[in-house]
C-alpha cells in the first residue's frame, strides 16, 4: 500500500511556523505595547506606528526558533547565532582554568558577535553535563571590542561531555546588553544544542575548542546556535582556515 506522504521516508514535510517568543520576552513586549498605546491616547497618535515598530523589533528580538542539531559525539556546535569574528589561540580564563576547568594551556577561542538583529537564546556546545557556572559583574563596554572578556559582565560555562571531553563558552554582555540570564546550573544534564542561556540586547559568546577538535569555521561566517559545526574531533582543517 502506499505511503500517505509523497516523501520517501514516509514522513510529512516540515512546515515555516512563525517562531514563539521566548517566556523571559513576554513581559518586554507587554511593556512595549503598553508604552505604545498609552502615548498615541495620552500624547499624539503620530506616535502609534513608530511605536508599534519598537514593539515589534522587541518580539524579534526575544525569538526563540525550533533548531535542528546536528547529530555526533565528534561535533562541537555553535552556541550563539552571529557573526564569527574571532578564531585565534588564547589563554584561557582565569575562571575556565584549573584542573577543574580547562587546564591551563591555551586553547583556540572563536568568537561570536550578536548584533541586536540576532537571536541571543544561547545553547550549549554539547552534550554532557554543567561542570561549572561562574557569573562576573562588570562593564558594559562594546562586546566586539577584545578588552571585553575581561572586564565586562560576564558569564562561564564548562560542559562535560560523557567522554570526559570538556567545553568551555563564556556569555559576555556589550554596550547595550544589560544582563545576563542562565538556564543551568552546576551538575545539569544537558543535550546538545538545549538553551542554556539569554542576554539581552547585543553582546558576544567565546567557545574555547579542546586541543583535539579541529575548528570548521572561518572569519566573517555567520553562525546559527544549535546548528552550525564549530568544530569536529580529529576532523580536517577545510580550506581557508588556519587551526
Amino acid at each position: 500500500m502506499a505511503s500517505q506522504y509523497n516523501e520517501p521516508n514516509g514522513k510529512p514535510p516540515v512546515k515555516w511556523r512563525l517562531p514563539e517568543i521566548h517566556p523571559e520576552g513576554r513581559k518586554y513586549v507587554m511593556i512595549a505595547l503598553a508604552i505604545t498605546l498609552l502615548c498615541t491616547w495620552l500624547i499624539s497618535r503620530v506616535l502609534f506606528w513608530p511605536l508599534l515598530g519598537v514593539t515589534a523589533w522587541v518580539a524579534l528580538f526575544f525569538r526563540d526558533p525550533v533548531r535542528v542539531t546536528p547529530q555526533g559525539d565528534d561535533l562541537i556546535v555553535a552556541p550563539a547565532d552571529g557573526l564569527i569574528t574571532m578564531i585565534q589561540r588564547m589563554p584561557v580564563p582565569r575562571e575556565l582554568a584549573g584542573e577543574n576547568g580547562l587546564g591551563e594551556a591555551p586553547l583556540v577561542r572563536v568568537s561570536i558577535f550578536m548584533s541586536v538583529f540576532d537571536v541571543h537564546i544561547n545553547r550549549t556546545p554539547i552534550a554532557g553535563t554543567i561542570r561549572q557556572v561562574v557569573y562576573i559583574s562588570g562593564k558594559f563596554l562594546n562586546a566586539d571590542l577584545d578588552k571585553a572578556s575581561e572586564e565586562n559582565e560576564r558569564q562561564h560555562i564548562v560542559v562535560e561531555g560523557k567522554d570526559g571531553r570538556r567545553v568551555g563558552f563564556t556569555q559576555i554582555a556589550g554596550l547595550v546588553a544589560r544582563r545576563i540570564l542562565g538556564f543551568v546550573k552546576p551538575g545539569d544534564m544537558v543535550a546538545t544544542g538545549q538553551r542554556v542561556g539569554l542576554i539581552r540586547f547585543g553582546s558576544r559568546v567565546d567557545v574555547f575548542l579542546p586541543d583535539d577538535v579541529v575548528c570548521q569555521v572561518c572569519l566573517g561566517q555567520r553562525s546559527v546556535a544549535g546548528e552550525t559545526v564549530l568544530g569536529r574531533v580529529g576532523g580536517v582543517v577545510p580550506s581557508g582556515i588556519s587551526q
